[in-house]
């Protein structure tokens, strides 16, 4: 079938992409699912910085390349062997398939599923085919998902049943951003009651571990950022202090403040600068958890004794840590008794024609997120 599609066919293409248009909309064809594949009819899509990394060149993916990872849609049509879902059904897109039957699958952590990866990587479906076509030109799939898209095939282990009572505009949010940032405190941190905790970096993954902070009851919820809009919207999900991090001072204050550090430190922005103001606000006995996804050339150093004699810990977060179809469902449940606000960090709803200028105000920090409607 005759689908439209946004796609980029050249990474690090100047700001603003309001003017250089990284993305181009173009009509592609979409072949019909192949067995264990679904398609979808997408509803909503969230413009994240895993898709901006693709736009600038920091991680490089094959080309040209269908982007978008985050969204919500409803099964048109199942292929062979599809089991759990069926014609109607809602489901929100997950950014990492799991086959089910490596080591990691088997251990319960799918976001570190070895075929998933791979697959991701070549820029394929799970199970190694490309359903995408412009002309002759086949055209890569962004983690098997494609989402910047009116309709997508993808595998069934990279989509998830969900409460068809959620609107898709943010229903879209859960398989990222939300799945990502309370995944990681709740999973790979377990915080705990009273503690203290501090989020450096407020993008969509930030907010939404900050969300999961609150919801997990820690005490002194701390919130750091370079820009100070974000820091006072942090103020309205709950962080009891906010610092802007290019104060020079800011390890100094936060130490001062939670008597030599904190708990748990969450770095969510992808960026050494970032990794490093968390390992230092962390207290000793803490736990330093990052999500954030740097250049793979990126560097992160530290005093290596501090990891023995102060017995630090440092986590690497991918996917929350999560089993999506068990960790998505409680998500959104949450969400329907008011515990996670999720609503709150969508900033702007757009057509899919207008996603390059999303995407610029993304990349300049003005919005927490975006989502279009294709």
């Amino acid at each position: 079938m005759k689908i439209r599609s946004a796609v980029i066919t050249e990474m690090g293409k100047e700001r603003p992409y309001s003017i250089s248009r990284p993305l181009e909309i173009r009509e592609l064809e979409l072949d019909e699912p192949q067995r264990g594949e679904v398609r979808v009819q997408i509803k909503a899509a969230g413009l994240c910085h895993s898709d901006l990394s693709v736009i600038n060149g920091s991680r490089p993916w094959p080309m040209p390349m269908a982007l978008g990872h985050e969204a919500a849609g409803i099964v048109e049509k199942v292929g062979p062997g599809v089991r759990d879902l069926l014609p109607g059904d809602h489901v929100a897109c997950v950014f990492k398939p799991g086959c089910g039957h490596c080591l990691p699958c088997r251990e319960g952590r799918p976001g570190l599923c070895v075929e998933g990866g791979k697959a991701n990587q070549a820029g394929t479906l799970l199970g190694g085919g490309m359903r995408l076509h412009d002309g002759d030109r086949l055209i890569y799939h962004h983690l098997g998902i494609s989402a910047f898209s009116d309709h997508i095939v993808a595998s069934e282990r990279s989509l998830v049943k969900i409460d068809p009572g959620v609107p898709f505009e943010k229903a879209a949010l859960f398989g990222c951003a939300v799945l990502t940032g309370v995944g990681e405190v709740v999973n790979t941190a377990g915080v705990k009651l009273g503690s203290t905790a501090a989020i450096v970096g407020l993008g969509g993954v930030g907010l939404s571990a900050l969300m999961g902070v609150v919801a997990s009851g820690a005490g002194e919820i701390i919130a750091l950022d370079i820009n100070d809009s974000k820091l006072e919207f942090a103020k309205k999900l709950g962080a009891t202090h906010v610092f802007n991090s290019k104060n020079q001072s800011v390890i100094e204050e936060v130490k001062r403040l939670t008597d030599g550090g904190v708990d748990y430190a969450f770095e969510t922005a992808g960026a050494v600068p970032a990794m490093e103001v968390a390992y230092q606000i962390t207290r000793p006995g803490g736990e330093t958890i990052t999500s954030g996804l740097p250049h793979p050339d990126a560097k992160f150093s530290f005093p290596q004794v501090t990891l023995a004699a102060e017995e630090r810990t440092i986590k690497g977060s991918y996917l929350g840590s999560c089993v999506p179809d068990r960790d998505i469902p409680r998500f959104i449940k949450l969400f329907r008794q008011d515990r996670l606000p999720v609503d709150q960090l969508l900033s702007k709803v757009i057509p899919l024609e207008e996603i390059n200028e999303g995407f610029e105000l993304l990349a300049a920090g003005q919005v927490n997120r975006v989502v279009v409607i294709p």
